[in-house]
């Protein structure tokens, strides 16, 4: 409508047939949004500068000919200009993040975009990302608005769509007959292309994870662990256990003093003399990915993120043995992780002068925490999920009393800070969690006569500053660097604890550089609290080996005694 407003508009605006539209679409989506796709591909071996610019032009009339190849049979006219609408605008956010960030984009990264929150998305938002998707999304889609697109008769498009993919077919022969060799080195060297190209990397993991995530919902509940219950060796007077599991967000080994990083990092936790274990790998590189795996009774090797949506995990089954499991959550949601479990939601812990100006930080998640454990008798289990050094706003993560390395970077846009401000930033996010878990392990401490306790603490996945000009996570696991993957996991006992399990802390520094992963979470959380089930597996518990002779043997009569499960 507001198109036909100007005087004499009509006879400016362009006229394309339907095939044209389609072409001049596909050309545009090809070079415009694909920087990422266009750096790897020019920077492939090549014999000579010609040699290499005819490979460049062929590749790009491939990727061409295979959008439109795959435009052509749905793209008919009535449908041309909100599809292309759609595409431009989309792709617009797309490349932006790929281009700033260094992300690739793959089912998990799709799966990040759905079940992120509001308060989450808003910190990626900023005014280069505005200029960005006015100048690549809003602009080209007024310019589509203002094209014609010429009717033609049924025949006359029909013969417009062979033609069309004649040609598309055509070009990708010549193509695979001439630079075959190439392109095979292409593909062999560089699987990541595919997570490059724009837009058909979102259109298929998003249409994977819509997939899958439908099949899910219409699946039933498979239930684990209902044999569950807990072996006891000691008296029926002790005093009942308390754990307390951390689950950090976006913390990295590589910036924990406790495993040799330059800066003094965590020194409450360096006094409270923890267990550290220097070689802990994650199962994802995303908190929507690791939080299922983690909490799966699943190895990592045989985990499908699928079927887990719909299988019960640690905490069903800590439920089955009769053992209290509480989630508090001061981050963006457990993921499913802690549907059937007890919730607080932060509204009942929030406390004023544990929050900022736009967030709460991690320590309000320990008021009030006594209500819940004088609310019943029994061993109980306490899920703290950690804010953590979710990024980028990384400035927004801690008090300004733990802004202890300057300059930090105060911005959400990384790559206009400087490499050492964004570390800076990092490292305080750090120093306040070994605050924080400092605080739960004095928690523990002031209630020893109450409880025999401890806390595990395991990241959910690491982070890239800016090596490799890579920045958050979120990166295809087998192409991630080991930023993303290298994660701390660090435990505290009491004395009571130790002693009752009969667990020998030295035996446990001493395995301190023993390989560890989430798949060990889940098993090791089982046999610390005793809790005996046919899908326990000792062999991942990393307690298992550093227990006394004595107390494995008692622990084995026990279960015994109880008869099989």
């Amino acid at each position: 409508m507001i198109l036909a407003l100007p005087a004499g508009w009509k006879r400016l605006r362009p006229v394309l047939s339907a095939g044209q539209f389609r072409l001049l679409l596909c050309l545009v989506l090809v070079l415009c949004y694909n920087t990422p796709l266009w750096h790897l591909v020019s920077s492939q071996p090549a014999s000579s500068q010609l040699s290499r610019l005819l490979f460049v032009g062929g590749f790009f009339s491939f990727m061409v000919a295979i959008y439109l190849l795959l435009l052509t049979p749905v793209g008919f006219r009535p449908l041309l200009k909100p599809l292309a609408v759609l595409l431009l605008s989309s792709a617009a956010m797309v490349s932006y993040f790929m281009t700033t960030y260094g992300i690739l984009v793959d089912k998990s990264m799709v799966q990040n975009l759905f079940e992120t929150d509001i308060a989450e998305a808003s910190e990626l938002f900023s005014l280069p990302l505005l200029l960005h998707l006015l100048l690549y999304g809003l602009l080209p889609s007024l310019l589509v608005l203002a094209i014609r697109i010429r009717k033609q008769s049924t025949a006359g498009e029909l013969r417009s769509v062979l033609v069309s993919v004649s040609l598309c077919l055509v070009v990708i022969g010549l193509n695979a007959a001439v630079l075959f060799k190439d392109y095979s080195s292409l593909f062999r060297n560089n699987r990541q292309i595919r997570n490059l190209a724009v837009p058909s990397n979102y259109l298929y993991y998003g249409s994977r994870y819509l997939a899958g995530a439908y099949d899910a919902e219409s699946a039933p509940l498979q239930s684990v662990g209902e044999d569950a219950q807990v072996v006891e060796t000691s008296s029926p007077n002790a005093r009942p256990k308390l754990l307390v599991l951390v689950v950090g967000e976006t913390a990295r080994a590589a910036n924990f003093s406790l495993g040799g990083y330059e800066r003094d990092t965590n020194p409450s936790l360096q006094q409270a003399s923890v267990i550290y274990f220097d070689q802990t790998t994650s199962c994802g590189t995303s908190t929507a990915e690791s939080l299922p795996c983690m909490f799966s009774l699943k190895r990592r090797s045989d985990y499908d993120k699928g079927l887990e949506r719909h299988r019960e995990n640690l905490l069903d089954v800590l439920h089955h043995a009769g053992i209290g499991v509480l989630w508090r959550d001061n981050n963006s949601g457990c993921k499913g992780v802690c549907e059937r479990i007890d919730q607080q939601p932060p509204s009942l812990f929030d406390a004023a002068q544990f929050c900022g100006e736009h967030e709460c930080y991690d320590e309000t998640m320990l008021t009030a925490l006594d209500d819940y454990l004088r609310s019943g008798p029994g061993d109980k289990v306490v899920v703290l999920h950690q804010k953590g050094s979710h990024g980028p706003a990384y400035y927004e993560r801690y008090p300004q009393a733990f802004e202890r390395f300057t300059p930090v970077c105060d911005s959400n846009q990384l790559q206009a800070c400087s490499e050492q401000s964004i570390r800076n930033a990092y490292d305080n996010t750090i120093l306040y969690t070994d605050h924080f878990l400092g605080r739960v392990i004095a928690f523990l401490k002031a209630r020893q006569d109450r409880f025999d306790s401890a806390m595990l603490y395991m990241s959910d996945h690491g982070e890239s500053l800016g090596e490799g000009n890579i920045y958050l996570h979120g990166m295809p696991y087998l192409l991630a660097p080991s930023e993303q993957t290298h994660i701390p996991f660090l435990m505290w006992l009491s004395q009571g604890m130790a002693q009752r399990d009969g667990v020998d802390t030295e035996c446990l520094r001493a395995e301190r550089q023993q390989a560890v992963s989430h798949d060990n979470l889940a098993h090791s959380v089982l046999g610390l609290m005793n809790v005996r089930t046919r899908v326990y597996d000792p062999s991942l518990d990393i307690f298992q080996g550093c227990r006394h002779a004595s107390a494995t043997l008692a622990l084995d009569r026990k279960r015994d005694a109880q008869g099989p499960v």
